[in-house]
């Protein structure tokens, strides 16, 4: 008999390539072999295959079975080969239809008992397929939810190895298996539990500066003492950014599959991420020595990146954020392959003046001696600061309740419809560029492009950037944040007279922005 073929995805990161699983018999003496630089989980899978066809009444025949996964060269790891390898295996000794098994793939892992078990990974894994030409599917029962989610494929939902095997063709002993259920996981925060922008009280400059960061894309860094509102500020950034389209939802509801969590439907709401100040590099990046996972780099892409006490965090941790801040993506290299992540997220630092929070406090005692103040300000170093486009500095919230007579604050409908009309005018003002956020704009396009300030107003930057108060790289975030503000102005110009500034300390490094 001709060896058997079908097909498996093996997974590099987001990125998935076609493996051609062929099985063959040869009058050996009777062993199992999977050949194709598989790894450790997918080397044991001839014990898994060998048990679960047996117990599923299709037992394999007392010959040499060879499974070979193609191409050899790409490196293969995990257990969700197995599927594909037992019906590969056990089509050359049963009648199957190789056309059903030409133009099908396979994804999921195999218990002893035949049934097929949930893996990780299976969004992205039918997403490659189908971008590959693949008609049809196979997935485990559990993970048929999320499979759904893409289009133009046909999705399968198999309980067990019987399901499959009846699926192409072969003759396989009537029973029903009961499929193996999800593990209970916590359920993603809806848009009913959205948290309000209205609850934050007494920081209006802050909410304003929290929607100007929101309409164009950018970094902000919150600076005030402890109870100042910084993490509820930080915690309502996503309740105002637009929702996800098809293909960002697509690339999240991935990156969540691939992390593990269970994904039913797409998600419309950017993510959050907000990792413990004790979080590693390896834990921010991504990693693992022979599947990678995304690490919250790559979970908050789309959505928005919390370092809460960000002076806390290690300063090799904050450092490894430099790279992807500029690239809008994440590379983990390891011996014999690279993993590329996408990184294309809002970062919000957070963090108080001193060890003791009150330095600089109107009112308060700072009992920080100098050196602690310098060493505590100095974990964020020169490169990451100057990635960042607005820093706020926040004080204290002098009353519990909104003053009498005034109104309460934005609310987050309000907040996210003067966000949505600010990024239209800027998606319409970019029409005709690779850009739909100021933040995404190219420098060299900002400074000599159709939008390009007049000279005379350049000017205090250029001075600046001269005696070498202001990076080329703060040079132009500045006209990042400018461009928003200005729109800012037209957009509020009914309330009161009111005047939006934009000041640039120039006598640092850094953007001081803050809008009155």
């Amino acid at each position: 008999m001709a060896p058997a073929r079908t097909w498996a995805v093996a997974l590099t990161g987001l990125a998935g390539d076609l493996v051609e699983v062929e099985a063959d018999l040869s009058n050996q003496t009777p062993d199992f072999h999977v050949i194709g630089m598989p790894d450790k989980a997918i080397g044991e899978a001839r014990k898994r295959v060998h048990n679960a066809c047996a117990n599923s009444e299709l037992p394999l025949p007392r010959r040499c079975v060879t499974v070979s996964l193609s191409p050899a060269a790409l490196p293969k790891h995990g257990s969700g080969f197995d599927v594909a390898i037992a019906i590969a295996a056990l089509a050359t000794s049963y009648e199957a239809d190789a056309a059903s098994l030409q133009r099908t793939a396979h994804v999921g892992e195999l218990g002893l008992d035949g049934r097929l078990r949930p893996v990780p990974g299976v969004l992205p894994a039918v997403v490659a397929a189908a971008r590959a030409g693949v008609a049809r599917v196979v997935v485990p029962f559990a993970n048929r939810a999320e499979a759904a989610l893409v289009r133009d494929v046909d999705v399968v939902g198999a309980a067990s190895l019987r399901d499959v095997a009846r699926l192409h063709g072969m003759e396989v002993p009537d029973g029903a298996d009961e499929p193996v259920p999800l593990l209970a996981q916590t359920a993603p925060a809806t848009g009913e539990t959205r948290l309000d922008l209205a609850d934050v009280v007494g920081q209006r400059d802050a909410v304003d500066a929290l929607v100007v960061a929101a309409a164009g894309g950018h970094h902000l860094l919150m600076s005030g003492p402890p109870g100042a509102g910084k993490t509820m500020l930080a915690r309502r950034l996503p309740g105002i950014l637009p929702g996800l389209d098809d293909a960002a939802a697509l690339q999240v509801a991935s990156i969540r599959s691939l992390a593990g969590a269970s994904v039913a439907d797409l998600p419309r709401e950017p993510p959050f991420e907000a990792p413990h100040h004790s979080a590693s590099v390896a834990a921010l990046v991504g990693g693992g020595s022979r599947v990678v996972r995304p690490g919250a780099i790559a979970r908050a892409s789309g959505g928005v990146l919390f370092l809460d006490e960000a002076g806390e965090f290690s300063a090799h941790a904050l450092d490894s954020l430099r790279q992807p801040l500029e690239s809008g993506s994440i590379e983990i290299h390891r011996a014999g392959f690279r993993a590329v992540f996408p990184a294309r997220f809002q970062l919000v630092l957070a963090t108080n003046p001193c060890p003791c929070g009150n330095y600089g406090v109107p009112g308060a005692e700072c009992v920080c001696p100098s050196i602690a103040i310098r060493r505590h300000l100095g974990r964020l170093s020169g490169p990451l600061r100057d990635r960042i486009d607005i820093e706020l500095s926040l004080q204290r919230v002098a009353t519990a309740h909104h003053p009498p007579g005034t109104a309460a604050g934005t609310t987050t409908r309000e907040a996210r419809e003067r966000v949505r009309a600010a990024r239209a005018r800027a998606a319409e003002r970019l029409t005709d560029t690779p850009w739909r956020t100021n933040a995404e704009v190219a420098g060299t396009w900002l400074r000599t492009g159709p939008v390009a300030p007049a000279p005379a107003v350049r000017r205090p930057l250029d001075a600046a950037l001269a005696r070498g108060s202001l990076t080329l790289r703060g040079y132009d975030r500045v006209l990042r944040v400018a461009k928003i503000l200005l729109s800012r102005i037209s957009v509020m110009s009914e309330v009161g007279g009111m005047l939006a500034a934009c000041l640039v300390n120039l006598s640092t490094p850094t953007r001081r922005l803050m809008c009155a």
